[in-house]
């Protein structure tokens, strides 16, 4: 059986790549959908053309990933794709932010991505693409987002040398680097709309623009998907920078 999998499928980024997962895969019999929400998941499974399975779970627990495992190793599935979108975000000062954000974001946003890779990995063969959301803050420390933008630049170095790695074996990584996008993770990281800065409200995208490029971007073979053109010309310029730091 060929199944994809995304994680963080419950609403935004997630579910709009389950989606259009949905419209573009041919070869995969189905879709995975895990989070912890139970009821986004039944209703977005319902919508599906593909046959689609609804996964309960907190990719952050151990015992949850430990039973993902043991699913995964009596089905061995063949996974043609998984999309790791399962996220948080905080916005504030480091020393202001409690130490149940601050690790909430390291657990979901380092910890289990790296894990939900690790243990996919096995059921990958050539031509299954793993799809990991960063973002364009992985291109530069930000402060007042301090811990989320170093675990984002995190997502984004792990995608590139994974890569490199996996290069001979012909499965594919790649890290979505967005901007500002217009998700439920906004409210959850700024709680008031109103705090977010000018720049970010004038460079927001859709979710729906964002993962298209994303799906062209995984078929083109492309080992970073930028979307917008604030975030590409950001992108091109630290790429300069660490380019003529390597040359030193």
């Amino acid at each position: 059986m060929k199944i994809a999998i995304v994680t963080g499928a419950s609403s935004g980024m997630g579910m709009e790549f389950a989606r259009q997962l949905d419209d573009n895969l041919q070869k995969t019999d189905e879709i995975w959908l895990i989070a912890r929400r139970r009821e986004p998941l039944e209703e977005l499974a319902q919508e599906m053309r593909h046959k689609s399975r609804v996964i309960v779970m907190d990719v952050t627990q151990e015992k949850a990933l430990v039973q993902f495992a043991e699913v995964l190793a009596i089905g061995n599935p063949k996974i043609t794709v998984l999309v790791n979108c399962a996220g948080v975000g905080t916005h504030g000062a480091f020393v202001s932010q409690s130490d149940e954000a601050v690790a909430e974001m390291m657990q979901l946003n380092i910890v289990a991505l790296t894990r939900m890779t690790k243990m996919c990995l096995p059921y990958m063969r050539s031509g299954s693409k793993i799809i990991q959301l960063a973002s364009g803050a992985a291109f530069v420390p930000q402060a007042a987002f301090a811990v989320y933008a170093a675990s984002k630049a995190y997502v984004y170095s792990l995608s590139r040398a994974l890569n490199r790695e996996l290069r001979e074996k012909k499965i594919r990584v790649m890290a979505v680097c967005p901007g500002p996008v217009n998700t439920p993770f906004l409210a959850h990281a700024y709680g008031d709309p109103a705090r977010l800065d000018r720049l970010k409200k004038m460079t927001m995208l859709e979710t729906k623009s964002v993962v298209a490029k994303a799906v062209m971007d995984c078929k083109n073979g492309k080992s970073v998907s930028v979307c917008g053109l604030p975030m590409k010309v950001l992108y091109l310029a630290t790429q300069g920078i660490q380019n003529l730091l390597l040359q030193r």
